[in-house]
């Protein structure tokens, strides 16, 4: 019966994928669906767009709404590994990893417990403590084990090695594993981390916060003819010419990238004394006081009254990426993507013990009067407070979502687990400020300081002018697991990578990132490093 059934699935796929898989083969696929311990609505052999190529499709459920789905490669091109994809932003869905089932990993995924079809952004942890802890460690590891007992039922082996590759969201997710569960994985890849999920999300609001303030006073982008639109964003322009000019040679190279944002000395003050606008006129080539008090507050970040700093602030070199995340204008309909996305409800679901209340209607408009009473009570992301940060009302979500624990002696000590960490110096949504003191942290508490110990266990690699995960006017692609796999499996510990920035299809900059606390030094002919032809990475030394 089961090959009778096994045919007529092979019916259901496309003619290049029946002639690669047996009705034998079929079956071993949808025998899974029998496993009594693991509940499991879908096995079935599909396509791989990637490809062409055939591979067992999986889907299941864990208790109480953790859904999973396990992409495995035929047995005959399974290369031994198994692999946890990460997830991003507040997820709510499936994802593939198409790439690297082509690759021979056998790949697992899931929604972290919720569906954002129903209960989009933040909105699925209302009032609802099991699906805060599961978004915040139970779905990644228990995914992990659901997909290794479906390798072992279906290859009839274990996997030799197992990773975990992940950027944002994923990056938490990898921290997370590392600090919760250190035998989950032989080797983790963590981009962009948001493992300092509660301040880097408070931080979110608060820059917000600041841009909307007294009816967009401090607006970075400007109405030029007076419709009430807010057209513009020259300004933006102006403020980055400035911080290239001050810091772009920093580094010897004039490339529109900041190599080293973190040793720029741009002093919005002083750097921007020649643009300010003459008292009562506003263009979009000169800035007002409060224009200038909302670049201070984005380069500082927040902090609370007392001081005390919540969150590192913006990049020098950032600042055109600035827009997309917090500015409001025309462009993006006065709803730049961080209010739209999770710092508009972040604080109603995610932050407090009990949650304050449903999102406004709008969240753009400010002047809306958040209804705080009755059985449905609204919270206003405008109304959030900073100094609620340190007063304890959020200690409960950052023990559920924060992985900011600097000890990972169990994961890199004792399970010999593998690391490699990577940021984009640009990234404004993510600062790689706080992933940089993340890792001197734990240098200082795994390894008492020693950076080339550390180094034989975890790996930083940061990317000037990479943005969020990707993108950005910096080299930003590269295989992040292929320089894992081979120090996991042959103990070649990478001491670079090799980045490249792409226009059109065609290859623009090419440079090595090094390993942390280093950086690529233009070494290439004399005189050429501001000439294009020269961006190539043998030009270019870690020093």
């Amino acid at each position: 019966m089961s090959l009778v059934l096994a045919a007529a699935m092979l019916l259901s796929v496309s003619a290049s994928v029946s002639a690669q898989v047996s009705p034998e083969q079929a079956s071993r696929c949808e025998n899974l669906l029998d496993l009594r311990s693991l509940t499991l609505t879908r096995a079935e052999i599909t396509e791989n767009p990637q490809d062409g190529s055939a591979y067992c499709y999986v889907r299941g459920i864990i208790s109480p709404a953790i859904h999973f789905h396990a992409q495995l490669p035929l047995p005959v091109n399974w290369n031994g590994r198994f692999l946890q994809w990460g997830d991003g932003g507040k997820d709510g869905d499936l994802d593939f990893a198409n790439h690297r089932v082509a690759e021979g990993y056998a790949v697992t995924n899931s929604n972290m417990g919720h569906d954002n079809g129903v209960e989009p952004g933040a909105s699925f942890a209302f009032n609802n403590r099991q699906a805060e802890i599961d978004f915040g460690y139970r779905a990644v590891h228990l995914t992990v084990v659901a997909g290794k007992r479906l390798v072992q039922e279906y290859y009839g082996n274990t996997a030799e090695y197992s990773y975990f590759e992940g950027c944002s969201q994923g990056g938490r997710q990898a921290f997370m594993s590392a600090q919760r569960y250190p035998q989950d994985f032989d080797g983790i890849i963590a981009g962009a981390p948001a493992f300092n999920y509660q301040g880097l999300n408070a931080a979110g609001t608060w820059n917000l916060q600041r841009v909307f303030r007294d009816n967009l006073v401090g607006n970075l982008a400007v109405d030029t003819n007076g419709d009430g639109s807010y057209d513009s964003l020259g300004l933006i322009n102006v403020l980055h010419e400035k911080v290239l000019e001050k810091c772009d040679a920093n580094d010897g190279v004039r490339d529109g990238v900041i190599n080293d944002p973190l040793s720029c000395n741009f002093n919005p003050a002083l750097d921007l004394s020649d643009a300010m606008c003459p008292t009562g006129t506003s263009t979009d080539s000169c800035f007002t006081t409060a224009q200038l008090q909302t670049i201070n507050d984005l380069y500082n970040g927040p902090s609370d009254d007392a001081g005390r700093a919540v969150y590192p602030g913006k990049m020098f070199g950032s600042e055109t990426r600035w827009p997309g995340y917090y500015i409001p204008w025309e462009g993006n309909n006065m709803g730049p993507s961080k209010l739209m996305g999770v710092a508009g409800d972040h604080m109603n679901y995610l932050f407090y013990e009990e949650d304050p209340g449903v999102t406004v209607p709008d969240v753009r408009d400010l002047n809306y009067q958040a209804k705080t009473t009755g059985v449905m009570p609204e919270f206003h992301w405008i109304d959030w407070d900073i100094n609620d940060f340190f007063s304890g009302k959020g200690d409960l979500m950052k023990s559920i979502t924060d992985a900011n624990d600097p000890d990972l002696s169990r994961y890199l000590v004792d399970a010999g687990g593998k690391m490699l960490i990577y940021h984009g110096l640009v990234d404004t949504l993510i600062i790689a400020t706080d992933t940089i003191n993340y890792y001197n942290e734990m240098v200082n508490q795994t390894f008492t300081g020693s950076m080339a110990e550390a180094q034989d266990h975890a790996r930083m690699f940061l990317a000037p002018g990479m943005g969020h995960c990707r993108g950005g006017p910096g080299p930003d692609t590269w295989d992040k697991l292929v320089p894992l796999v081979e120090w996991v499996e042959n103990g070649n510990a990478p001491d670079s990578v090799i980045a490249t920035h792409s226009t059109a299809g065609e290859v623009d900059n090419e440079r090595p990132l090094c390993v942390y606390p280093q950086q690529a030094r233009y070494v290439g002919p004399a005189g050429g490093a501001d000439d294009p032809a020269n961006w190539r990475a043998e030009n270019f030394q870690c020093q």
